[in-house]
Formats: C-alpha cells, structure tokens, sequence
C-alpha cells in the first residue's frame, strides 16, 4: 500500500525504556506519512490501561482511515479495538513475529533511544517523562527528515 497522506495510516507500538533502576515501558502513535509522534505515554506495566488511555485521547483530537500495531495482547483486547471500530478505521496487524510491518515505530524506537535514551541515563519516572516530552517536541517541531525531504514532522503534518 502507497502512503500518500497524513491521517491515512496511525500505527503504535512499545518499546522499554531503561532507567538507573529498573525500567518503564514507552507507547507511542505515530503518523506515517509525515513521522510525526501523535501522543505518547509511560508506565511502570505493560497492562493495556496506558495504551487504551494514549488511543482514546489521540482519537479526541483527530483521527486515521487505518491503524496498525502488532498482535501485542495490549492491541488485540477488545478495549483497544473498540474505539477504533466506533470511529469507523480499519484495523490493520502485524504477521507474528513481522517487526518490519510497523517499520515506522521501530525507526523511531531506535532514533529515541540513540538521540535521547542511552545519552541520558534517567533515573526515575519523573525524569524520563521530562525528558521524552522535551525530545518528542524536538523530534516533531526541530528535527529534520531526510524522507520528508529535510523537513520537520511538524511541517508535513500541519501543511
């Protein structure tokens, strides 16, 4: 499938963040199109709580034709998927095992944890919140693309 537009194709995923002690877990929704981090969240468990609660406030200010997330039993439950058919967008899921099907996040797994993450070394959930909301409105607002043609997220998003 060709992606021509913003808003056409959400995806999600998670990704752990490593603290001095112990760690957080990291979702995130990205648009694919323009890259740009919708909304994100931290917690200290992988129950779907925090997932359901970062989809329901992305889906209050907008929405996508088709979402995409891997078979992880915090997308598959039935109160994840429910917002999305009462919206009326397609849910869209990763093969087992298929890390490259939502090859978007990753790519943003990796650049977060290259250009902030490993550079930092939080200690506490505090501090990793502070720091991840500074990075992603660098990431969306300041740092440019090579695919969006050295634009920001922002810039394509908005446009």
């Amino acid at each position: 499938m060709t992606i021509v537009r913003c808003n056409q194709v959400w995806s999600t995923d998670i990704t752990y963040v490593r603290l001095r002690q112990g760690f957080v877990y990291l979702v995130a929704i990205i648009d694919w199109y323009s890259r740009y981090v919708l909304n994100w969240r931290i917690s200290t468990t992988l129950e779907a709580e925090f997932c359901i609660e970062t989809l329901k406030e992305t889906l209050e200010a907008g929405k996508c034709e088709i979402f995409n997330t891997d078979q992880g039993s915090q997308f598959t439950s039935n109160k994840f998927t429910e917002p999305l058919l009462a919206a009326d967008i397609k849910i869209s899921m990763d093969g087992r095992g298929r890390a490259l099907d939502n090859i978007f996040v990753e790519r943003l797994w990796r650049t977060v944890k290259y250009e902030n993450i490993y550079l930092k070394e939080y200690g506490g959930v505090k501090e990793v919140k502070e720091g991840l909301a500074e990075y992603f409105k660098f990431y969306n607002e300041k740092r440019y693309h090579q695919s969006l043609n050295y634009k920001t997220p922002a810039e394509v998003y908005f446009a």
